[in-house]
Parts: structure tokens; sequence; C-alpha cells
């Protein structure tokens, strides 16, 4: 099936997908490929794969970064301090 120039396969969900490589990345790859004994697409998608995961997490780390003390100036909170040493204390 043919859609602006993306190509699904069969029913795997995966569309096809052309990419460049230089002769020396392409090289390597196809000796990890054989010496792992996968497919250089197979290599590839688990690459694309840790690189999704690595850049959801530095997303979440961002955003845990940028709510850091949003709430430090808030006077209409209780003390979370005095609570907590409370639900220690039993």
């Amino acid at each position: 099936m043919y859609n602006t120039g993306v190509y699904s396969i069969g029913d795997s969900g995966m569309v096809r997908t052309q990419v460049y490589l230089t002769e020396s990345q392409r090289e390597e790859l196809a000796a990890i490929a054989k010496a792992e004994g996968k497919k250089q697409s197979e290599l590839i998608r688990e690459a694309i794969d840790r690189l999704i995961d690595q850049a959801g997490s530095n997303r979440r780390q961002v955003v845990l970064r940028e709510a850091t003390g949003i709430w430090k100036d808030r006077t209409d909170l209780p003390d979370f301090e005095t609570t907590r040493r409370e639900w220690d204390r039993n």
C-alpha cells in the first residue's frame, strides 16, 4: 500500500523507510549483523528503539528538573516537613 513514499509491510505494523549510510557505517553494520546472526534492518530497529528510550528518559528528567521547587514559594500549602514527622512517629 503506497502512502506518500512509505510502504506498509503486511500486518506487522512496520513501514518501509529509506536511510543513507556512509560506506563505513554500512560495512560495520554488515559485520555486526553477521557476527550476531541478525538482519541489518533488525539491528537498525533495535538501535532506534534504544534511541527512543533514551530520549524519552531524557525528556522525563528535563520535566522533573523543571518541576523541582515549583511549589517552594506557595503559602497556602501545609507544612509538609511537620506532617511527615508526624507520620514517622506513628
